[in-house]
This record gives C-alpha cells, structure tokens and sequence, in this order.
C-alpha cells in the first residue's frame, strides 16, 4: 500500500525526478513524458466521468485504473538492469488490452457505420472523450519515441492504441449511437 505523508519532498527542485527503480533522469526524459501524459489522460477521464453514468461510468472507472498500472509500467524500466528491486514491475497485460476490445465490439454493435468523419462534440460527454482519444495518441506517440531508445512493454503501447479506439467508439455511444455525431462537411465553408 501506498503511504504519502509528505507531499513535497523538494528533490526535484533541480529539474530531475526519481524513476520507479530510482535512478534519477531529468523531468523532460522521454519516459517522464510518457507516464506524465498517461497521468494527463486519466485526468480528462476524470472529466468525462462528470457526464457519465451507470455502464459508461464503471468503464471509465476502470480505464483509470488501468491508466495507474499503465504509468506505473512506464515509471520502472527493465527490470533486469533494476537486481536490487523489491518487488517485479507493474506491467499492462494482454488481458487489460483484450477487455478494452471486448467492450469496443459491444458499444459498436449498436452504432450505424461512419459515413463521414467525426468531429468532436455532440454531447458534453462525447466531447470530453475525443479529448481523452486526443491526450491518449498523444501517450501512445511518446510510448513509440521512448521505445526507439529503451525497452518498453509492447502490451503497454497496445493497449494505449486501443484505448484511443476505445474513446472514439464510446464518444459515438455517448452521441446516442452515433445519431447526434457531429459529421465533418468536407469543404463546407469554402
């Protein structure tokens, strides 16, 4: 269990954070970034949680959850270069990326095929999960940058890449099944 008494430590005043296995980097490292803008996605869930009830709700619920396992894979490099960790890294799991395809297909069911794109709006509740899509293939851009350098988890970035689907499905849901969409007008005010 996780015990915060002190909220500010002041060792980062130097520009420089603490990963999960402790060595310290600089808080513009590609990882920092990464599970940083994870953190900024469960943020705009919490947002879109405003709006949300019952089923949508509880999903959502869980996306945060699974966004704190998310950051803390990211927060902890490989753990054979960490020989003196305590306990194994948090790592996403197949599992995690198999639920969120599972409840894209049930929403989908129910929603007619695009004939368009989509812009974001509609409901309050639809547009706070485009922004959620949007802060999420944001993480999943950093979670590509830092693979080209380190390790990262593939299930890691997999599940990010299909949480963002995840988000556009659930927006189209939240449209009435996609009856309130917002469609783009290709060239509609020239």
């Amino acid at each position: 269990m996780v015990v915060l008494n002190k909220i500010y430590t002041r060792t980062g005043d130097k520009g420089e954070t603490a990963l999960g296995n402790g060595v310290r980097v600089t808080k513009d490292n590609t990882r920092v970034a990464a599970y940083g803008t994870v953190d900024e996605v469960n943020a705009t869930v919490g947002i879109a949680r405003l709006h949300a009830s019952g089923d949508m709700d509880l999903a959502l619920a869980r996306i945060q959850n699974d966004l704190f396992d998310l950051g803390a894979d990211f927060c902890r490099p490989d753990m054979t270069k960490d020989k003196n960790a305590e306990y194994a890294p948090l790592r996403i799991v197949a599992a995690q990326v198999d639920r969120l395809e599972a409840e894209i297909d049930a929403m989908n069911a129910h929603i007619a095929p695009l004939r368009s794109f989509v812009l974001p709006g509609g409901s309050a509740l639809a547009a706070h999960l485009h922004l959620c899509r949007t802060v999420t293939r944001r993480a999943e851009r950093l979670a590509v940058t830092l693979s080209g350098t380190e390790d990262v988890n593939r299930a890691a970035i997999k599940y990010l890449n299909r949480l963002s689907d995840w988000f556009f499905v659930a927006s189209r849901a939240a449209n009435d099944n996609g009856a309130q969409d917002v469609l783009w007008v290709p060239g509609g005010n020239q």
